[in-house]
């Protein structure tokens, strides 16, 4: 990766004249104003560089931490370890800090400082066999209204601490369960304070014998279409290993989930989500002026490795 960067780093060197040349003469009292401008734009192009270089993305086949779980991950996806997931979550995008998790995917048409770039976070839940024997008979327009009563109070919840309020405004995608497969999706559309976009909460789980892999889709509402037209490959990516497959659960000596598919749903997953998923919106929001000068340079600045 670190050859990549030759070319960009030319490029970049080049930009403070480009910018110098267009501001304006130092007599004008905008002149001022203009060079902090120039000053800041050149600090995150610094920035943004070296944060793009500290990152090891990587396909192929990928044993996720622990050994429960594969990823096959294609070319048209890369892949973050869990210390570069931490990375992106915490210094790019702004969330408190959290424990380790299992990494992340993304898109190998982004960066994470793109944008308009999305992420998938992987995580494990260690919580037990979850039956899916309710899984035929859930009327999810019910389980719908349940999840929204919960976030009204946890909403109320949120304003006494503090924070801004949360509503569920409905499915963006209903949920799906594979019986063959094992695996499940479903998005929710919130909304956060009086924020203009809402909110998208895609969410992708593989039932294995011991627990869950969790993945859930980062993005905004607008990115639905996008996000639609990938789940499928990556439902396909995650595979458990030997010895720890739905198939292999063994009634005798492995624990039970004390909730089935309906539960796993509603489950209150929005602390940790929210919090992502709103760093997002923020990125968006309100670095996207800083963002522009570097998306020209993505292609040479962030060069996907083969595992």
């Amino acid at each position: 990766m670190n050859k990549s960067f030759i070319a960009a780093m030319v490029l970049l060197a080049a930009l403070p004249a480009a910018l110098q040349a267009q501001t304006v003469d130092a007599d004008n009292p905008a002149s001022e104003t203009s060079t902090e401008v120039q000053s800041e734009e050149q600090a995150y192009q610094a920035w943004a560089e070296q944060f793009l270089n500290s990152l090891d993305p990587q396909t192929g086949t990928i044993e996720l931490p622990g050994g429960i779980a594969s990823l096959e991950v294609p070319d048209s996806f890369y892949y973050l370890s869990p210390e570069d997931a931490k990375k992106v979550l915490e210094d790019a995008w702004g969330n408190p800090p959290s424990e380790l998790g299992l990494g992340m995917l993304f898109p190998s048409a982004y960066t994470p400082l793109d944008g308009d770039s999305w992420g998938v976070t992987i995580d494990f839940e260690q919580q037990g066999y979850v039956s899916d024997e309710d899984a035929a008979d859930i009327d999810y327009n019910d389980l719908l209204a349940e999840m929204q009563a919960d976030t009204r109070e946890e909403s109320k919840y949120r304003v006494e601490q503090g924070f801004e309020t949360l509503e569920l405004v409905g499915w963006a995608a209903q949920p799906y369960y594979d019986a063959n497969t094992h695996k499940l999706y479903w998005a929710k559309e919130l909304r956060f304070g009086d924020m203009e976009q809402n909110t998208l909460n895609y969410n992708v789980r593989a039932l294995g014998r011991r627990g869950v892999l969790v993945m859930n889709f980062i993005a905004s509402m607008p990115q639905l279409p996008e996000i639609e037209a990938s789940r499928d490959q990556v439902l396909a990516m995650a595979t458990f290993n030997d010895g720890h497959r739905y198939s292999q659960f063994n009634p005798d000596i492995d624990e039970v989930a004390a909730y089935g598919i309906g539960g796993l749903i509603a489950g209150k997953v929005l602390a940790k989500t929210g919090f992502l998923a709103i760093a997002l919106v923020f990125l968006k929001k309100f670095w996207f002026v800083l963002l522009l000068p570097l998306l020209w340079l993505k292609n040479l600045v962030f060069k996907k490795k083969t595992a």
